[in-house]
This record gives C-alpha cells, structure tokens and sequence, in this order.
C-alpha cells in the first residue's frame, strides 16, 4: 500500500514517505477571515479533510494544523467603513467558517492558531532571520531579502528578475521592490504590537511560517492551500522557514478553484455564493458531494444544474442504503473498502474514480435487493458505507442522521406521509385516479417522492 500525491514543487505525482512511519503532519492555511464563507472557501478545507480521513483510514495517525489569518489589509480596511473592531469582524466571521466547515462535515482540525496569537513567535522568527543576514528592518518595516535566498521562486517557477512583486500601502525603505514584508510599521488607527524594531503588524506570510513551526516542528509532511497561494503567499513562506534554518514541508499539494462563468469565485467580483445561503436550499450533505467528489485539482463550475445533478446522484445512493435498512435493520460498515476504491484513492486522492466503485456497489446491491437477496445486499450496503464514510458522505453517520433526535423526527414524518398515502390507496381502490393522482402530486410538491413497489408505497427526500 502506498499513498501517490501529486507534489506541486516536483510537479508530478510522488509516493508518499511519511517523515515519521505511520504518522502524517498536514498544515492547510484555513480562513482569513474579513467575510463569510462562499462554497470555494470550504472546498478547500473538504478536500483536506478528505485527505485526512484516507491517511486515517489507511492506518496514520494524523496532526492536522488549519490556521485562521484574523489581522491583515482586507480586515482593516473592512473595520474601517463599518466602523466596527478589527477583533470583531474577524471573530464573527471565523464562527461563520467554523459553522460552514461543520455544516459540511468537516471534521475539526487538531489545532486552528490564530495569526495574533503567535505575535512572540514572528518576532522570534524575524530576529533569527535579521541576524543570518536574510531579513532586514527598515522604516518600523521588517522586510525579506529575496537575493539572500537562492532557492526563491522554486515554488511558482517564475523567474526573479520578472518578478512583480505584490505590496501594500506604506512598505517604504525596501531596498529591493522584489522583497516582502515580513512585518508593517503601525499607521494611525491600525491595530499593532510592539518589536524590536518598532511597534506594527504581522505581513501575511510570516504567520504560517512560525505557527507551521510551532505545531509541526522544523519538518512536516504535506503543506496545502487553493492554487492561488502558490505565489506569493506560500512561495514566501518556503523562504522565511527554510532561510531560517527549517526543512518545512516535504509535499506541496494545491486544489483548485470554484468558478463561475470561468472566473474564480471571490468576493471582489460579485460572484460568490455563501454557504449560510446554500445551506438553505440544499441539503448540506448533497453539497459535500457536490464539492467533494470532483478530483481536488479540477476546477468546478458553478450551476444550479450541476447541483441537481448531484442531489439526483447521490439520491440514488441515499435510496439504496434507506431499502436496505428498511429490510434488514441496521448494517455496520466493513472493515475494509474495496480493493478498487483504495487503488483510486492512493492514486493521488482519486475521488472520481472511487466515487464510481461506490455507484457500481450500489447497482449490484439493489440487483440483490429485486432478487429478493438479502444477505449480497447487505453486504454490499457494508461496503458502500466503509466507502462513505472516508468521502464523509454516510447518511448513516451520526453527523448527517442527528442521532435519536432525528429518527423521532423521521418517525412523525414516516406517520404522517403513510396516512397520507392511506388516502390515496383508498382512493385507487374506489378508483378515484384524480384523487390518487392529486395526493401524489401534493406529496411531490413537498420535496417527497413516492414509489408504488410490491410490498406497498414508500416515500423518500426528492430531488429538486
């Protein structure tokens, strides 16, 4: 057995070597956090904790590190036409991300640093940096010397001299544009703390480095993020750590975005959809599915059809398992997923192909199910939840069920629906057809589908 990830500082797929045998270390930069979530926000924190589940499943003890960036330009500027604390925007906007991860069925990380909770750290940092000659203080500024660091670049495979690199207002004194602020000198009205070197605020770069380092020590395995971090943010963090003295990450693995009419979905332009929002007009399990299982380095184009589509898929697996349990009670998952689906998935966290395991499953399962074959199918159910429960996808999973609550609630339902459909079985055997055909409609138009098998009627959550 061993897990392929595609290393996008290699650029090609490499064999997974942990750095310790049978443990994993993943650091993911989480939120920063000056909005709500839109659905490519949490695609990226879904594809990782899918990543996270498969090391598990395959044995590894997992550290998973996921930081939250409370203090940068965006939040500030954000603090300043809503007349509100820097604090308080990023605090209410981090239990938005918190409460998208959850909705989703993300599970939470081992630990989730904020950025101005490890001020000491960046300082420590910054003066180890100044004193080998790779940083240098300018103007209450703390700026990297992107010439003293060889390696620069490697990362994105650009090349220095065309370099542009992104600054913010008032990074004076550089003596390279080409450098980056490893800290901000305080302007009237920001938020800063005190240094060496004067009082101000973290630059966006050097948090990761030093809380990557705090959690993860001088070596982790697998660094991840969206493709768009890939320059700057995580180009500079190779240079601040490994300038530093650190290895840092041995795998670099990038998802990718969700788009919408081919542009990047973002909140500068218009286009984002908020997942406060979607979750209340789709059940938020179809929209791990929907953001789960296209492979982690696809783009996803947006649309409302696209999402049918999906619901309408996984319906098809929510339907299976429901008949199954209907018939032969409660079926734990196997112990083990089949050999096709662990295949897919070492090969680089292989979703699509493994998605497919799971519907060919459900198909020889509810083959079994209409010759009357009890024990294949529920002995295919076993598999397809094993297979689930690594996508997170498990409607059985306590998380999507809600527990007792939910099976009381289900029951009040399951009650009303059968009376209803009482009415309508009457109604047919007067041979009232308008009548029947009305109930049906009605039950239809309330987000049920009903189907008329040999056994008698039976109801489940409809597609939209």
């Amino acid at each position: 057995m061993t897990i392929r990830l595609y290393d996008t500082n290699a650029r090609q797929v490499r064999d997974f070597t942990p750095l310790t045998p049978g443990c994993v270390s993943i650091y993911l930069c989480g939120a920063t956090v000056q909005a709500a979530p839109h659905i490519g926000h949490i695609r990226s924190g879904l594809n990782f904790d899918i990543m996270r589940r498969w090391f598990a499943h395959r044995g590894y003890d997992v550290t998973f590190v996921r930081n939250v960036t409370d203090i940068d330009d965006k939040i500030i500027t954000k603090s300043a036409v809503e007349n509100r604390p820097w604090w308080a925007i990023g605090y209410d906007n981090e239990r938005a991300f918190n409460a998208g991860y959850d909705a989703l069925g993300c599970l939470p990380p081992t630990y989730e640093p904020r950025a101005t909770g490890h001020i000491p750290e960046m300082i420590e940092m910054m003066r180890g940096l100044i004193e080998r000659g790779h940083a240098y203080a300018a103007e209450g500024n703390v700026y990297f010397d992107v010439r003293s660091f060889p390696g620069y670049l490697g990362l994105s495979n650009q090349e220095l001299d065309n370099l542009r690199q992104p600054e913010g207002e008032g990074e004076t004194g550089k003596r390279d544009p080409r450098d980056f602020a490893m800290w901000k000198a305080v302007k009237p009205g920001e938020p800063s703390w005190e240094t060496p070197w004067g009082r101000g605020r973290p630059g966006w770069h050097l948090e990761c480095s030093a809380m990557a380092h705090k959690y993860l020590g001088r070596a982790f395995d697998i660094h991840g993020g969206g493709i768009d971090l890939i320059f700057p943010h995580h180009e500079n963090e190779i240079a601040q750590s490994q300038a530093y003295g650190d290895d840092f990450a041995a795998y670099w693995v990038h998802n990718a975005w969700v788009t919408m009419s081919g542009e990047k979905m973002s909140k500068s332009l218009g286009n984002s959809v908020l997942v406060s929002e979607m979750t209340k007009r789709w059940r938020p399990i179809v929209l791990r599915y929907y953001l789960g299982t296209p492979h982690y380095r696809s783009m996803i184009e947006y649309s409302e059809e696209s999402l049918r589509e999906a619901e309408s898929a996984f319906a098809r697996i929510e339907g299976f398992v429901q008949r199954v349990v209907e018939m032969a009670g409660p079926v734990e998952p196997a112990a083990e997923v089949p050999p096709a689906f662990a295949e897919a998935m070492d090969d680089d966290l292989g979703v699509p192909q493994a998605l497919a395991i799971v519907h060919t499953t459900v198909r020889q399962g509810n083959s079994a199910l209409t010759a009357d074959d009890k024990e294949t199918a529920v002995a295919r159910l076993a598999e397809v939840r094993a297979m689930l429960g690594v996508l997170g996808l498990d409607p059985l999973d306590e998380h999507w069920s809600g527990g007792e609550r939910s099976e009381d609630l289900h029951g009040v339902v399951d009650s009303l629906v059968r009376l209803v459909l009482e009415q309508r079985q009457g109604a047919r055997d007067r041979k009232d057809y308008a009548t029947a055909d009305a109930i049906r409609d009605q039950l239809q138009q309330s987000g049920l589908e009903i189907e008329d098998t040999p056994s008698g009627p039976r109801w489940s959550l409809g597609s939209r």
